[in-house]
């Protein structure tokens, strides 16, 4: 398993950004370009990685494993992950993930069967002032939810 030539200058750009002894600094950098490329993280590409980075697979995993932008399985086109803590709890992000469940027919850390949208609870983004958010594919913030607003956004993944 390997990445594209166009990753892997991705990834020397990153690694540049750090001295020499630490291109190991470049992992999260490294993983999104990976993911970017291949939809997910499968064991191979976590182990390309790391060899790229000349780390143990284990140090890059448990990078990859611990934060819940990187996917450890395949996901679907769409990507939406909802916030699900105390502040958009509050603000009714319940109610949203209730709503997205029905409307797609899934539940959280799901994918539907055509492959199209997987729904993930993530935590804080930092944007508790447009709570209710979620994320879709790990890029694009949406916030105030409202069913509408939902029934609006997904209309445009269509």
């Amino acid at each position: 398993m390997t990445l594209s030539a166009e990753s892997l200058v991705k990834i020397d750009r990153e690694i540049a950004k750090y001295p020499a002894d630490q291109k190991q600094s470049a992992v999260m950098s490294a993983l999104r370009i990976a993911q970017m490329e291949k939809g997910w993280l499968a064991p191979e590409t976590i182990a390309f990685v790391a060899k790229y980075l000349e780390m143990e697979s284990i140090a890059v995993y448990e990078v990859a494993s611990f934060y819940n932008m990187y996917d450890l399985k395949p996901v679907g086109k769409y990507k939406i992950t909802l916030c699900t803590n105390l502040p958009c709890a509050l603000s009714g992000a319940n109610d949203i993930g209730g709503y997205l469940k029905g409307k797609l027919g899934i539940g959280f850390n799901e994918t539907t069967p055509d492959g199209k949208y997987t729904l993930k609870e993530g935590e804080c983004f930092g944007a508790c002032g447009e709570a209710p958010l979620f994320i879709l594919n790990n890029v694009k913030m949406c916030g105030s939810l409202t069913p509408a607003e939902v029934d609006k956004i997904l209309a445009e993944l269509e």
